[in-house]
């Protein structure tokens, strides 16, 4: 069986990015399958990829990308399935163009988009395993017990220096 979450990137050097959501689902219980699928450089790979993705299983699929930043509406454009973009952080924009890119879809063809960076990565994961956890108990309680755990973590008054 397919891991019910792709991770897709434009290029190895996104994977540093990426890697926060994979680590997230990971946490969760949660298998995810990662590619690197340029929309830019190997077009051939990410049609067939995005044609085939439904059929071979996968449930969602999260995008990460920089600078153009194509790939996840892309993606969605030949998809069904759920689409969720992450803006990777660049060096000439901060990531600005990568999350105008993204965010600017036209009608008909949506890309749930997040926040530049690690922290896009990360809730992408987030918002990802809270749509598979509509129909998934199991996964909705070990979700609930990781948002637990994030607000217990929060110390409800600062330490005072020395």
């Amino acid at each position: 069986m397919t891991a019910p979450i792709a991770i897709i990137m434009g290029s190895q050097s996104d994977w540093e990015t990426m890697r926060h959501a994979a680590e997230t689902l990971g946490a969760l219980g949660l298998a995810c399958e990662k590619r690197i699928v340029s929309a830019h450089r190997t077009p051939e790979r990410l049609y067939a990829f995005a044609k085939g993705a439904k059929a071979a299983g996968f449930k969602v699929i999260i995008a990460g990308a920089g600078g153009a930043a194509h790939l996840p509406g892309m993606a969605a454009s030949l998809t069904e399935l759920p689409v969720l973009g992450v803006p990777i952080e660049s060096k000439t924009m901060s990531g600005m163009d990568s999350l105008y890119s993204i965010v600017q879809m036209p009608a008909g063809i949506p890309v749930g988009t997040l926040a530049i960076g690690k922290a896009g990565a990360i809730n992408a994961a987030l918002l990802a395993a809270s749509m598979l956890a509509l129909n998934d108990k199991a996964l909705a309680e070990r979700l609930a017990a990781w948002r637990k755990k994030q607000t217990d973590a929060v110390a409800e008054r600062p330490e005072e220096s020395a």
